[in-house]
């Protein structure tokens, strides 16, 4: 019986890496599985899913699931969840449920104010499997918030929910040095 999986993290903890991984995984078995990512997530390209490790592959969108026969794969892995609308959460429960293929969602449970997405949220609702993909802070401990950062290193907790950008922008960070606003060395006060 197929399942819905949202594997969530924060900033760098190796969300896309881990879905090309599984993608590699399923082509290695002869299966074919269908990579896709919401069309807000355009840093990479339109229909690309590139980790910070250097890895990509060619995916599609999820916001054309309904033009696609998805009856011939085997599985169907989605990037960047966090920034799906609950309409398309519930599509992807419609796909587990009536289709019988399991999807296995990635993405940011928060945002850099420490508040659920839209996407995150419905999948924390309705997934079958909640599983946490960890990271670390610069102090060690474990990262659980995502830190927006300014030019000048300072950590911002207004704005846009959704800013496009990896560790130009962002860092993961255990909640007590978000909390403080504190980046370590790396990143304060450039």
């Amino acid at each position: 019986m197929a399942k819905l999986y949202f594997r969530y993290g924060a900033m760098g903890a190796s969300k896309s890496a881990n879905a090309l991984m599984v993608k590699h995984n399923y082509m290695e078995r002869g299966q074919e599985a269908l990579l896709v990512k919401p069309a807000v997530d355009a840093r990479d390209g339109e229909k690309i899913i590139r980790s910070r490790i250097g890895v990509q592959c060619e995916c599609e969108l999820v916001e054309n699931l309904d033009k696609m026969d998805l009856k011939r794969y085997s599985c169907i892995i989605v990037d960047e969840a966090q920034f799906l609308t609950k309409e398309q959460v519930m599509k992807l429960v419609y796909i587990v449920d009536e289709l019988n293929i399991p999807v296995i969602c990635y993405g940011l449970r928060t945002d850099f104010k420490g508040e659920l997405f839209e996407g995150s949220k419905a999948l924390m609702e309705v997934a079958d499997t909640i599983e946490e993909i960890k990271t670390i802070c610069f102090c060690g401990r474990k990262a659980t918030m995502n830190a927006r950062f300014d030019e000048n290193g300072n950590v911002i907790k207004t704005g846009e929910q959704i800013v496009l950008g990896a560790n130009d922008k962002y860092i993961a960070l255990c909640r007590k040095h978000w909390m403080e606003g504190n980046l370590g060395n790396k990143h304060q006060n450039k």
